[in-house]
């Protein structure tokens, strides 16, 4: 598509991006996309990709080099990054019936027994005031109890802050789902952007990223697509265009040469093409949530509070808990056999003779101050 020299029209904003994109709006508020050579495209004159789909496997993998081993799990494959103590990226294939979750969360975070050199641990984390903020979503692995498991290794996560990992980022994963239903099937690469200098936490040095990218590929007829994503580590109000580049960009930016399988001249017009109105932006319920039934009359909620009594929410949820408990279905009683997931455990979890104060962090950076008998040091929510 011809572009158009930039000064023929009046800008009145400029919003840009950290990276490569700039946003622009012209009088009448029709939106564009500037180039570094001061050339422009309409942010939705893009037509749909004229591309012929065909079956690729493993077509979700970036480029390696021969000395790169990647680690393959049961839902995502990862290439770890042993100076940074976390995945350089996570990618995996996510399809509509897998966005329908079979399993609750397991919250039980635990080294990666594929690494072997070794993750990060809960002493990491600890105290930090920062997330152990999943790449691979434990939404997106509910399809079984393994794949639900290994979403908590180490080796899938990496430090976010908290505002981030449950506001804007949460948005996106969400949005990912959708797009996994509305096409049936997505390819999807997620990872954190590691330079030198990154401030650490924890006693394995694990690396604060400063910046995190996800990058979504529809390749599925007739309306073949793919687009990128890279957003700052804080949380943020704007909306999920704001972050959106193209797949060209974004591999400018981290160095990874995404979706390397393609046909070379379809690799070529489907990275360097942004088309925001190919995507829907509003997100779409999975088809469990659908059918999730309802109470017919409302009760207390009964979820613990942070100061640690009872919550005085009313639900018409089944479970008993409101949405903001929700995490704390599978606690205590109603947690998941552990012999689902022992082969990813040293040992089922016993208990203390005497109580201790659980070693978990709270919201807002603070150590727990329940008192908890479990072997692990931390009670029911940590």
């Amino acid at each position: 598509m011809k572009k158009i020299i930039l000064t023929l029209f009046s800008l009145i904003a400029i919003q840009a991006l950290t990276f490569g994109q700039q946003e622009v709006k012209t009088n009448d508020g029709k939106t564009i996309f500037l180039y570094e050579d001061g050339t422009w495209l309409y942010a939705d004159s893009i037509p749909l990709l004229n591309i012929k789909a065909t079956a690729i496997t493993k077509l979700e993998l970036p480029k390696t080099n021969s000395k790169d081993k990647i680690i393959t799990h049961t839902g995502y494959s990862l290439l770890y990054n042993e100076l940074h103590e976390q995945a350089n990226w996570v990618a995996y294939e996510l399809t509509k019936e897998e966005t329908n979750k079979l399993f609750e969360r397991t919250d039980k975070f635990i080294p990666d027994p594929k690494v072997k050199t070794g993750t990060a641990s809960d002493k990491d984390y600890e105290g930090s005031g920062y997330d152990r903020g999943h790449l691979a979503p434990a939404s997106d692995m509910g399809w079984s109890a393994t794949t639900m498991a290994e979403s908590f290794y180490y080796s899938n996560m990496s430090p976010q802050v908290p505002s981030f990992n449950r506001g804007i980022w949460k948005k996106l994963e969400e949005l990912v789902r959708t797009w996994a239903i509305e096409n049936n099937t997505v390819s999807v690469v997620t990872g954190p952007i590691l330079t030198e200098g990154l401030g650490t936490i924890g006693p394995n040095k694990v690396s604060i990223p400063n910046y995190y990218y996800k990058v979504v590929l529809d390749y599925s007829e007739p309306s073949i697509k793919g687009i990128g994503f890279i957003l700052p580590n804080n949380g943020s109000k704007e909306p999920l265009q704001y972050y959106a580049l193209s797949i060209d960009s974004l591999e400018k930016i981290s160095g990874i040469n995404f979706f390397p399988l393609l046909q070379d001249d379809q690799e070529e017009l489907i990275e360097k093409t942004l088309c925001i109105k190919c995507w829907s932006w509003k997100n779409a319920k999975t088809t469990s949530e659908k059918n999730e039934k309802k109470a017919t009359e409302s009760v207390q909620c009964n979820g613990i509070t942070k100061a640690g009594g009872r919550c005085k929410n009313k639900t018409l949820n089944l479970s008993g808990y409101c949405y903001h408990h929700e995490g704390q279905i599978n606690s205590d009683n109603t947690r998941p056999n552990i012999g689902e997931i022992k082969s990813y455990s040293n040992a089922p979890e016993k208990s203390r003779a005497t109580s201790v104060q659980c070693s978990g962090t709270t919201k807002s950076g603070n150590r727990c101050k329940r008192m908890t008998t479990s072997s692990s040091g931390r009670c029911y929510q940590h």
